[in-house]
């Protein structure tokens, strides 16, 4: 079984997710089947498909959210080694050809969202940094291309 490792943070997110699909997200999806029923012939009621297909999305995503609770593990910081880049780090990056820095942290891929600098370690970068030092230059290939960083620095 792969785990995925996330902060409490994270994994509270995802509990407290879960339970909004799990109670009003079902009894929604619940009351739209009804109300669309209640309009008469179910074979050529749009309404009533579109609330049917809507309650398969919805318990499609339950499903795959179980899963993720399933396997999650949340990650005690105090016992990680931030002398290297692991899961959880903050991590500064200077990309060699244009000279900016860039300063992300790496987190599980349900964490990931790039307006607040969380980083998927699934990502091409956040696997390239893996078990990098301050000082290390990697080369990661990324859409666009090969992308050359060196780590400036690490925290937690």
């Amino acid at each position: 079984m792969d785990y995925i490792h996330l902060t409490k943070g994270g994994f509270e997110k995802l509990k407290a997710e879960l339970r909004e699909l799990k109670t009003r997200g079902r009894s929604e999806a619940a009351a739209a089947i009804a109300e669309a029923r209640e309009k008469g012939d179910l074979s050529e009621n749009a309404e009533y498909d579109a609330a049917k297909e809507a309650q398969g999305l919805l318990e499609k995503k339950i499903s795959e959210l179980d899963d993720a609770f399933s396997r999650a593990r949340v990650l005690d910081e105090s016992k990680l080694d931030f002398s290297k880049v692991v899961l959880l780090s903050k991590v500064e990056v200077k990309n060699l050809k244009t000279n900016k820095v860039f300063s992300y942290q790496i987190v599980a891929g349900p964490e990931a969202d790039l307006a607040l600098n969380k980083l998927s370690v699934d990502s091409p970068i956040g696997k390239g940094l893996l078990g990098k030092k301050p000082g290390d230059v990697v080369s990661i290939q990324v859409p666009a291309g090969v992308v050359e960083f060196e780590v400036v620095s690490i925290s937690m």
